[in-house]
């Protein structure tokens, strides 16, 4: 059927019609004579004269007498020739004959749905339209499909393969019925509507329709019955809103617009028509007693629901029910909190700063990409510090500017990292349960988040889950609460679900598609702005979520500069002939390895012995519409994808694309819009100016660059002469303290101390929906953050000179003043003297900077934290940072010791770095070194054996065992003795 194509959702328009409406007894025009008349004399032509024409002119095509060999070796004539194409043209009269018929037939049975003759698309439209046209004056003619403006346009929706194989799972996504209206035009309907559906039940004429029984691949929709019986796909909210909520034949109830059975009855608006519907009472004699009393009692259930919706309906949020997976009533949120499920952030755009909205509402997105930049970050410090890239060993990472600065607030902001924990432990825990039951994974579409529970939808019926996890709505749904799924814990199993990925959201709810189950194409259409910020949003996810292991992520037309974001998953290909190539070679592959594995499907792979070697996904993003050819050779590869653990997401300029499964829509409000899976959302996208921003992060921590210029100095340094002493002090590296403050009264005193911790971690300063999101996870509103705010102010007091201690920049981001210190920036500030300052002209000043600056560490950072609070530390690399730190000074102090052999003093500073620093690998190799110069044999044997011990079953390291082997070669035989 043609594509819908809107620029806004579907709410910008209003039905035109909610409920039964009396038949309109439509007269017959001249018009209506001629279109019958014209189509007796086409049907005429082509089922008659086309025949006759061809036995008086061309006469019998086929030989009188076998051929013989001779005859088939013969030169082709031009007779020959004639009668091949006669044979091809009997054959199309045959077919088109075929397609007359069996139109017919339905037209006047009135079954619905026409059976289909193989291979007819075309042929069979235009016979419906003709034999349309010429019932047109008839009553059966309603039954058929739109008139003949519509020849030639397209073929119907229940005919093409992409609506017939996304009808195969029925119920897959939850729609969004219309938002309100304005209020006065929302009453005025309500009442119009009322006397309608009052006068229709006056006159008696209510009509119904029962869902049919699904025919091959094709399921009944409420899409293509509007499309039938009202004229217009788009309306079949209508017929949802009549009947949603109402007890079926078999018990059950409509609770989505996707989501209908073989047997229910829907109750139609009255300008529907058709020959498959049922008048009450008019036609009901002409039906089974059964039915009969079936549509009797859902008539009864249509009366209470529309008394119930007019009672409530000025009750109902924003004019209707999302049509989500069932949700439990949500726990009351804490006083002075605004609840920020999933991550979404509470509305705050009155001091955004211009922070992008694309990553605040992102929450997965945003902790995927907070989590690899810290990863990538650390790494950076690591090989920094193993000698890997000169400089910056020890000291802040290069601070963000700009957009980039913006993009990282934005980050902080919206990342949802417990969420992500969740969702990863949830899914492993399922399958380890699963495998513990020999049960296979079953087949998954989708997975919502709403209201802090966790829903899959699966293709089809699986049984009972495991407990914690419930069955939902149907049999469809697996559903886990949040309590139960907090209680799970690692666990050593592959990803069950690595393909899910973020689409939008619809109210408080969360949609992710499997998009390596998807039984075909996914189709996005669109601007190219568009689908480049959906691509891109796509991509960056799959590349950095947490709740994937291995897996390979094919960019093709786009994508080329998010590579940096994830080098060992994210790939670009230049072409579709290099993908297409690629694929063809990864299919056969796969094909034979689950074949020669014994597995249906990479679902059962990833439950057995290889799980953590096999089965990672390959998803394929190809934001360049590929040609008709280069379509269809996608989906032939895409035919079989779904059990090989492949996933296709292709965007097209037109809207049609050839074997597309699936088809979306992302329109410029950032809609993203799927009519016949019933889904439509906000659209979860990645503008390009955020695609630049983050990609830029990432850049500046690649561990590979090579640092511009000298190592960059600490953001903040300490004046540390006498002069220098701070107003106010605070011991972060071990228990925290604070010199030069009252401490606050009340329990407002632990949340006032984190929040001067977060400040004097970042001097650069920081934004203030950061701090509040750092302190308040789960959100908080402006009223309670700014009386925060204002207390700490009050604490913080100002300098002698009456500056306040605690300032905004220009940026807006709160800074602290030069006079509130931290013992972590005096550690910073006396290395980089002791190195790059002072120290390096004079060995005395050196020593003295180093052995002062190693006095201060006392322990881990805010080593007496209480359980709960400080979570915002895991978004740091403090951590790494603290550690690496602690060992170049005590690394640095060594070596000014032995200068002067004085071995016992580098043993001694290099002891109290291992206290704080114990997996350092390099301070294990100088203690070796300066036991070694102590030329005590037996304390080096013991040490050796000490790093023996430390080693476990992993062994000692291959450096460290390399210096043993040149310090003390006969090493091997006391840890052999030793153990």
């Amino acid at each position: 059927m043609p594509r819908r194509r809107t620029s806004s959702s579907s709410s910008s328009t209003a039905p035109r019609n909610r409920t039964p409406q009396p038949v309109r007894i439509q007269r017959r025009t001249f018009g209506d004579v001629v279109k019958a008349g014209l189509a007796l004399v086409a049907l005429l032509v082509l089922v008659v004269g086309v025949p006759g024409a061809l036995a008086v002119f061309i006469g019998w095509p086929l030989p009188h007498e076998v051929p013989s060999l001779q005859w088939l070796q013969s030169e082709i004539t031009v007779s020959t020739f004639l009668n091949i194409l006669t044979v091809v043209v009997w054959l199309a009269w045959a077919q088109f004959t075929a397609c007359v018929l069996v139109e017919v037939k339905a037209a006047l049975s009135g079954v619905g749905v026409p059976g289909r003759v193989p291979g007819a698309g075309p042929s069979q439209l235009l016979a419906r339209q003709l034999v349309a046209a010429l019932l047109l004056v008839g009553a059966t003619a309603a039954s058929l499909t739109p008139g003949l403006s519509q020849l030639g346009h397209g073929m119907e929706g229940n005919q093409k393969p992409a609506v017939a194989a996304a009808q195969q799972t029925p119920g897959l996504f939850a729609q969004q019925q219309e938002q309100a209206a304005d209020s006065a035009a929302a009453l005025a309907a309500q009442a119009s509507q009322a006397a309608a559906h009052a006068d229709a039940k006056q006159h008696g004429d209510t009509k119904y329709y029962r869902i049919q029984p699904p025919e091959g691949r094709h399921h009944d929709s409420l899409w293509e019955i509007a499309q039938r019986h009202l004229g217009d796909g788009r309306r079949y909210k209508e017929i949802y809103e009549l009947n949603k909520d109402r007890v079926q034949p078999d018990g059950s109830k409509l609770s989505e617009a996707s989501l209908i059975r073989p047997g229910w009855i829907m109750e139609m608006p009255g300008d529907a028509r058709g020959g498959d519907l049922v008048e009450v009472p008019d036609t009901a004699a002409q039906v089974s007693p059964d039915l009969q009393r079936q549509l009797h009692d859902y008539a009864k259930t249509g009366d209470q629901a529309h008394g119930s919706a007019q009672g409530g309906a000025e009750g109902a949020s924003g004019g209707g029910q999302v049509s989500v997976p069932q949700q439990r009533p949500a726990p009351a949120p804490d006083p002075g909190h605004q609840q920020r499920d999933g991550g979404d952030v509470a509305s705050d755009s009155a001091d955004s700063f211009g922070l992008p909205e694309a990553l605040l509402t992102a929450p997965l997105l945003a902790a995927g990409l907070l989590g690899a930049l810290g990863r990538r970050r650390r790494q950076a410090l690591w090989q920094s510090a193993y000698g890997a890239v000169g400089g910056r060993r020890g000291m802040q990472p290069p601070t963000p500017t700009g957009d980039a600065a913006d993009a990282q607030d934005a980050l902080l902001v919206g990342a949802d990292p417990e969420g992500v924990r969740l969702l990863d432990r949830s899914l492993r825990g399922l399958a380890t349960q699963l495998a513990a039951e020999s049960r296979a994974l079953p087949t998954v579409y989708a997975a919502w988040l709403t209201g802090g529970d966790l829903h899959l939808q699966l293709a089809q019926p699986a049984g009972r889950p495991p407990a914690p996890w419930q069955l939902g709505q149907d049999q469809t749904f697996w559903m886990l609460a949040r309590a139960d799924g907090e209680r799970y814990e690692d666990v050593d199993t592959a990803a069950p679900f690595p393909g899910l990925v973020s689409l939008g959201t619809l109210d408080d709810s969360r949609l992710l598609l499997n998009l390596e189950a998807v039984p075909g194409i996914v189709s996005l259409s669109g601007r190219e702005a568009d689908r480049a910020a959906f691509f891109a949003s796509v991509a960056a996810e799959l590349a950095t979520n947490g709740w994937s292991d291995r897996m390979t992520i094919t960019l093709v037309g786009f994508g080329e500069n998010l590579t940096p974001l994830a080098p060992s998953r994210l790939r670009h290909l230049d072409g579709i002939d290099d993908l297409i190539e690629t694929m063809e070679a990864e299919t056969r592959q796969r094909r034979g390895a689950l074949g020669a594995a014994g597995h249906d499907s990479v679902l059962t792979g990833r439950t057995g012995p290889a799980q953590h070697t096999r089965w990672a996904p390959h998803l394929v993003l190809l934001a360049a519409q590929p040609s008709a050819e280069d379509a269809v050779t996608l989906a032939e590869l895409a035919s079989d994808a779904s059990r090989l653990g492949i996933g296709y997401l292709v965007g097209t300029e037109t809207g049609e694309l050839p074997g597309a499964s699936w088809e979306m829509e992302v329109t410029p409000e950032g809609r993203l819009l799927a009519p016949l899976l019933g889904l439509e959302l906000d659209a979860q996208l990645l503008p390009l100016p955020q695609q630049r921003a983050v990609v830029e992060l990432f850049v500046e921590a690649d561990p590979e660059r090579d640092p511009q210029g000298p190592a960059p100095a600490p953001p903040f340094l300490v004046d540390i002469s006498e002069q220098g002493r701070p107003a106010v002090y605070a011991r972060l590296v071990g228990p925290y303290e604070i010199i030069g403050l009252d401490t606050p009264d009340g329990d407002r005193s632990a949340l006032l101390h984190e929040a001067l911790a977060l400040l004097l971690l970042h001097r650069e300063g920081v934004h203030p929906r950061v701090l509040s999101s750092a302190l308040w996870p789960r959100g908080v509103t402006d009223d309670v953050r700014d009386a925060l705010l204002d207390r700490l102010r009050v604490w913080l007091g100002t300098d002698p000179d009456g500056t306040p201690r605690l300032s905004a920049d220009p940026t807006g981001r709160l800074v602290l003043a030069k006079s509130v210190v931290s013992d972590l920036d005096v550690l910073r500030s006396l290395y980089h003297e002791a190195t790059q300052g002072k120290g390096v002209d004079s060995r005395v000043v050196r020593g003295r900077l180093l052995t002062d600056a190693l006095v201060l560490v006392r322990g881990p950072l805010l080593a007496d934290r209480p359980e709960g609070r400080y979570r915002w530390l895991t978004h740091e690399i403090i951590d790494a940072q603290l550690p690496l730190l602690v060992a170049d000074i005590g690394l640095a102090l060594s070596a000014f010791h032995l200068e002067k052999d004085r071995a016992e003093k580098a043993i001694e500073a290099l002891g109290a770095a291992l206290n704080s620093a114990p997996g350092d690998e390099r301070l294990w190799h100088e203690l070796l070194r300066a036991t070694h110069a102590t030329g005590d044999d037996d304390r080096l044997r013991a040490l050796a054996a000490d790093l023996v011990a430390r080693g476990g079953a992993r062994g000692v390291p291959p450096r460290t065992e390399a210096l043993l082997d040149e310090l003390l070669p006969s090493w091997r035989g006391g840890a052999t003795a030793a153990g």
